[in-house]
This record gives structure tokens, sequence and C-alpha cells, in this order.
């Protein structure tokens, strides 16, 4: 794993103050390497913008070749990569291996997705034919954020590449490791100089690279940096903005048999990746009365059946570490303050060790509690409301200004089918956990959750913009009929 930076092919230490990434289950440093100053970001734009017109024009099938064998790669140090992610993240093995496995699985996917999405199709008709054809934009900058620091930019840019666009990529500064691995290997897979250039560092990095010379914006992340993002962009109808953002996501359990296996999907869905998921259940809706009664009872029971540890640990732990005890801090707080405003505590998040980034789940209800903030908190703290009726529970449901995913636990079909043409999200899901999602599906939400431009299986759309064309071998001549030609 290398601590440096890559800027047209060249790997060198980077400029800009040093800066380190820490095992949060332990508080080893992992990384430590320089950051990218503005110049040597606007050298990396400049040298994936002197790479693009010969990688738009290296044959599609060479492009998806170089990727192929970048996958090939992957698969092959896979173990060593979700060791390091792990590591950087805190995350349980038995889950980073999924992340590996699906760093791989992106370029399959993506080669499919390209030519079902954008490709090339034709009509014709007499002497003239009708073709659509899809091009690159031209260069890409990638943020990346550090819950899934392999799989997400890696999301971005394989499709990217292989539409023929060229990156800059900057992974968060918390997981610098896995955006450099990969990167490696598409070094190693014969991805031209110039083509992926990675630039490391924080905020300041960042910030350079969205003001560098590039034609797409490609996040994942936060939604108040998304809308910073946005605000940047404001006036720049010539940039493309891909923005995958965060969640305050519902989550109904109304009339479920099943009450054991209704606590299980909310405990996957609240606090899988230590409730660091984009798409995890930040907010439980209950009826009134004994069947909320049980369901809270099963799920506490349950959360305090979690095993939390470390990465490596064996047995292997459900959840592990937040990314640093200062993130843990800021959830104490948070849960803190739900219970000081009329919050009912269900069972407590805190801090288990002074100084520690390990926490245990939380679980509050706010029923009574007036004015709860429209936030994502992104850890294991999962919010719950008991109401009176099921139209409720929709409005409720709906009443946040994010929109990427919602869930509903029932068996009752027709509540399912008036949940999912009422709920305001991009991904709904029934009897499964929120945190469930395709690669071969379309990632993304409405409102704060996103500017209307998923990523995973439509990441083509915003990697290409489509050009038709009418075409003819030769001049039409003119008939003798031609209108207003004399």
């Amino acid at each position: 794993m290398t601590d440096k930076i890559l800027i047209d092919g060249q790997w060198r230490i980077g400029s800009g103050p040093e800066f380190s990434s820490f095992d949060p289950s332990t508080g080893e440093a992992i990384w430590t390497g320089k950051s990218a100053t503005k110049s040597e970001v606007n050298e990396a734009a400049s040298a994936a913008r002197a790479a693009f017109k010969s990688w738009a024009l290296t044959p599609l099938g060479d492009r998806i070749a170089i990727m192929e064998k970048y996958r090939d790669l992957i698969k092959r140090d896979s173990e060593e990569l979700a060791r390091l992610i792990s590591r950087e993240t805190g995350k349980p093995f038995w889950e980073t291996k999924t992340e590996a496995a699906a760093v791989a699985g992106k370029v399959d996917i993506s080669i499919r997705a390209y030519y079902e999405r954008t490709g090339e199709t034709e009509t014709a008709t007499g002497a003239t034919r009708g073709v659509l054809r899809h091009k690159p934009h031209g260069v890409m900058a990638v943020l990346g954020p550090y819950n899934f620091p392999a799989h997400l930019p890696n999301g971005h840019i394989v499709p990217a590449l292989i539409a023929g666009n060229t990156v800059v990529f900057k992974p968060s500064e918390m997981t610098p490791g896995p955006g450099a691995f990969i990167v490696e290997r598409m070094i190693e897979a014969g991805v031209p100089a110039g083509v992926v250039n990675l630039v490391q560092g924080g905020r300041e990095t960042g910030e350079a690279l969205t003001g560098a010379e590039v034609d797409g914006v490609l996040f994942t992340g936060g939604a108040k940096t998304g809308l910073a993002i946005h605000k940047q962009f404001v006036d720049r109808l010539d940039v493309i903005l891909a923005l995958e953002l965060g969640g305050n996501n519902p989550l109904i359990w109304w009339d479920s048999a099943d009450v054991e296996a209704a606590a299980f999907t909310v405990v996957q869905s609240a606090f899988l990746t230590s409730g660091q998921r984009c798409t995890c259940a930040r907010r439980l809706i209950l009826p009134k009365g004994e069947a909320g009664d049980k369901a809270i009872e099963a799920l506490a029971k349950l959360t305090d059946r979690i095993r939390i540890g470390a990465p490596f640990d064996d047995p292997q732990p459900f959840m592990g570490p937040v990314i640093s005890p200062k993130i843990a801090e800021g959830l104490e707080r948070a849960f803190d303050h739900l219970v000081e405003g009329d919050g009912e505590a269900i069972r407590n998040l805190s801090i288990r060790e002074d100084g520690s980034a390990f926490v245990s789940p939380g679980i509050v209800d706010v029923t009574r509690r007036d004015n709860v903030a429209d936030e994502e908190h992104f850890g294991p703290l999962l919010k719950v409301w008991r109401v009176d009726d099921f139209d409720e529970a929709i409005d409720l449901a709906n009443k946040t200004k994010f929109g990427l995913s919602a869930g509903i636990l029932t068996d009752d079909m027709t509540k399912w089918e008036t949940f999912l043409k009422l709920s305001r999200a991009g991904i709904v899901n029934w009897n499964r956990q929120t945190t469930g999602a395709s690669g071969a599906a379309p990632f993304g939400g409405i409102g704060a959750s996103g500017n209307h431009r998923p990523s995973a299986y439509y990441a083509a759309d915003y990697c290409a913009f489509p050009v038709a064309s009418m075409e003819g071998e030769k001049l039409l001549p003119l008939a003798d009929d031609q209108v207003g030609i004399k």
C-alpha cells in the first residue's frame, strides 16, 4: 500500500501537510503520507485532460479488457484488500470481505450497464440511418467516503473509465489506504498514464479538486458537503454533478406475525456497519398499543445480544467501532440530547471506554418529544415513534427533507402497496432491511439525498452523454419538387 499520490503515471510524495489514518478499534496509525497541494491537484487534472483524447479514442473493447484485468487483480488480492479496509474502518472482517468482492463484481455489472443504459443503437429509413451513441464527458473528479472506501468510489471510477473518461480521485482522509490500493491495481492492469490520478488529503485537497478544471464531480458522502458542492457549481452548467448523499430513513413495522424475524430485520437495518451506511434506518415507526409494546420488547432483547468487537475477533462481531472517537462522542451527545428532551431511552448509546470509538447501539423513543431535528446521525442510533394509525405512519415516514431509503415490515400486502405508492425514497423495501440494495439496480434518492443522478447500475447514465446523429454515406440529390427551390 503506497503512501504517495499518483500524477500522470508517476508515484510521488505529496507536498502538503502530513496526515494519518487510524485503526478505530485500537488507535494505531495505519497510513501516513502527505496531502496533495492545490498546484498538485491542478497538475493531476491537467494530466487527466492530456490523457483524455487518447483514452476516449481507445476502442471500447480495449478499455473493457483493461477493466477485466483489474477485476482479476482485485479477486487475486481480495483478502489483502478486505484486511486493509477492516483495519482502517474497524468493520468486521466478514463484512469487508463482501466489500472486496463487490469491488471486483462492479466491473461486470458496469460493462453490462454500459451496453444497456448507454452504448449504441441504430435505425434506418431509406438512405438515412439514425444513430444514438454515448460519449464521455472528459475529466471526472471522484471524491470517496470512509464507510465503503473501496466499493463506493470504485462504483464511480469503473463506469467512468469504461465510458472513456479520465479520473482524478481523492479518497476520504480517514481511509486513504483502500483508495490507493485499488488505484495501484488499475495501474497494474494497464490503465495508461494520466487516465487515473490519485490525490490524497483532507478538506483543502477536496476543495482544490472541485475547483480544478474538471467536467464532472462524482461524490458520495454527507448532505452538507453535497449541498456545498451543488452551490459551488450553481453557475456551471458545463459540469455534471452526481451526488449520492445520506438519509433520515424511515422503517415502518406494522402487522407482522413473526415478531422475532421483524426485530432481526430492524437490527440489520439500523445497526449494520455500526449504523454507518447511508441507507440505515434512522426512524422506526410503530403502532401504539400492545403490538408496538411487543415490537419494542423483541427489539430491545435482540439488541442486547449484538456482539461488538474488533474486526478480526473470533467469533466475529456483528458490529465494530464507528470511524473515530470524535464521531463516537458526537453520537453519544446526540443520544443524550434526545433523552433530555422528553425522549425515553430504550437502550443507551454510550461509549464503552473513555477515548474509544466503540459505542453500544442506542434506541430512544421520541414520541413525546417536540421538534426532533430532521438530521442524519451517522451511527447506531435509532429513534422510535408510536402512532395511532397507518395513515399517520406514512405521513411521518415522509416527513423528512431526505429521500434515500425506506422500508416496511408487514404481512399485509395492501399496506405494502400503499406504502410503495406513497413513500418518497429512491430505495423502498418490503420485509427486507433498508440496507439491502442490488448492484444491478439504481442506487440513490431524492430531496436532500441526491440530485436525481443515482449511482450503481445507473452510473452509466452520468458517465456518458447521448449524441443523436442522422447519417448517410452520400449526399442526397436535390429533388425536382424541392419546396422553395427553383
